[in-house]
């Protein structure tokens, strides 16, 4: 079903709206997840050991409500429009962060977490439903590209202010961050809003396709094939996000420090990010997404070789090229998933990639803090060999689907082609 004619310049200033709502929004969970641990702890560096299993099960509960609900975002966001969606979960995350800042409990924040996990869902699913719609399919790899570099801009900007929040804050002032990550949902959301008063959405579908048949497109072969390595991408992520700044302080390295190496590091990525998109709509998408695979692999065994032996010239110079080499994963593998999607599902599809990735999220939290409990760092070093072992085995299976002919890698169309 159609909706009324709109302006031509619909697309680009939706487009518009979710890249910078976006950015605001990640920038708001990046602050605020930065310094959870610490903040959920009462301490500003170093964690103790008995306190990894609190953060961990606490922390959890965001994945868990995310793929709890998030296959019911997509499909709403599918039926009734992906800016409704979007806008309520930016509110209901801008209005959760600011009620963390007002306690310390571990039952209360676990449960602010848990609708945490929601709104982060449904925000995901209809903003990449957003960039699915509106990029023309010879550009999808660039747009992606776009939208994962203000993606993990934002993340990495709001994780370097709160490095630096926890070397120049005491604990008990640790709510401003959150405060501050409220405020930053709240300016993406009046963004969002404003460029797009008054314009109904293009195409926009109401009723046009029921759950069920939107939840067997999102889950054919050709699509899993795509999603899953992300499941194995966000156990590493997801571990990261908790435990990096609490272990970094406690180690010795100063945290306004890491503060600068991350931020240096998120000015990058405005530059890689649509370059990678562009060469996937060049070159093909499988060919940037074994590039990131191989980026990935090299950077864990990189990143262990940097623990055992400190910080070789070689082994930095190895790890930035593995890391560089990474991020070509991102906008290659979001371009091939929206290759594979129609319209009326997409915003569905999507939530099937959001709910991997929440899945990824718990599981790595949960095993990295088991294994680390009971072995220390080798456990740790059992957890990253089995990232990367599973990373290479779903990679190669997409691999052998494309050369066989099972899975079709389209040709680059014309970049006037539009997108459906």
């Amino acid at each position: 079903m159609t909706g009324p004619p709109v302006a031509t310049d619909v697309g680009p200033r939706r487009l518009r709206a979710v890249f910078e709502t976006t950015f605001f929004v990640r920038f708001g969970f990046g602050l605020t997840v930065s310094i959870f641990a610490s903040y959920l702890v009462g301490r500003s560096a170093g964690i103790d050991a008995g306190a990894v299993g609190l953060v961990g099960v606490v922390s959890a509960l965001a994945p868990i409500g995310e793929f709890s609900t998030v296959l019911l975002s997509g499909a709403a966001a599918d039926r009734w429009g992906r800016l409704p969606v979007l806008f309520a979960g930016t509110a209901l995350a801008a209005t959760l962060l600011a009620l963390v800042s007002l306690t310390r409990s571990p039952v209360v924040l676990g449960v602010l977490n848990l609708l945490f996990g929601v709104a982060s869902g449904a925000i995901l699913a209809a903003s990449l439903a957003v960039v699915g719609d509106d990029a023309v399919r010879g550009r999808r790899g660039y747009e992606m590209g776009r939208f994962d570099a203000v993606n993990l801009l934002g993340w990495i900007l709001g994780f370097a202010l709160g490095f630096g929040a926890l070397g120049v804050l005491s604990n008990a002032d640790l709510v401003w961050p959150f405060r501050a990550g409220a405020a930053a949902l709240a300016l993406g959301l009046g963004v969002a809003y404003l460029l797009t008063r008054g314009r109904t959405e293009p195409e926009r579908v109401a009723g046009t396709e029921s759950l069920g048949r939107a939840l067997s497109a999102a889950l054919r072969r050709d699509v899993l094939v795509v999603t899953l390595p992300w499941f194995v991408i966000y156990m590493l992520i997801g571990t990261v996000f908790v435990f990096l700044g609490t272990a970094a302080t406690g180690a010795g390295l100063p945290a306004t420090d890491l503060a600068a190496l991350i931020g240096g590091g998120g000015l990058i990525l405005l530059l890689t990010q649509p370059s990678f998109g562009r060469l996937a709509d060049r070159y093909g998408r499988l060919r940037l997404m074994l590039v990131g695979t191989v980026g990935f692999v090299g950077l864990l065994i990189t990143a262990g070789l940097l623990a055992a032996y400190g910080p070789l010239p070689v082994l930095v110079g190895a790890a930035s090229v593995s890391a560089l080499a990474a991020l070509a994963y991102g906008p290659a593998a979001l371009a091939a998933l929206t290759d594979l999607t129609h319209r009326l599902s997409r915003a569905t599809t999507m939530a099937v990639y959001s709910l991997t990735i929440s899945l990824g999220m718990l599981v790595g939290l949960l095993a990295s803090t088991e294994l680390f409990s009971r072995f220390g760092a080798a456990g740790l070093d059992v957890f990253f060999a089995g990232v990367a072992t599973g990373l290479i085995a779903l990679t190669l299976v997409r691999y052998h689907d494309v050369r066989s002919g099972r899975i079709a890698e389209e040709a680059v169309p014309s970049p006037t082609t539009p997108a459906r």
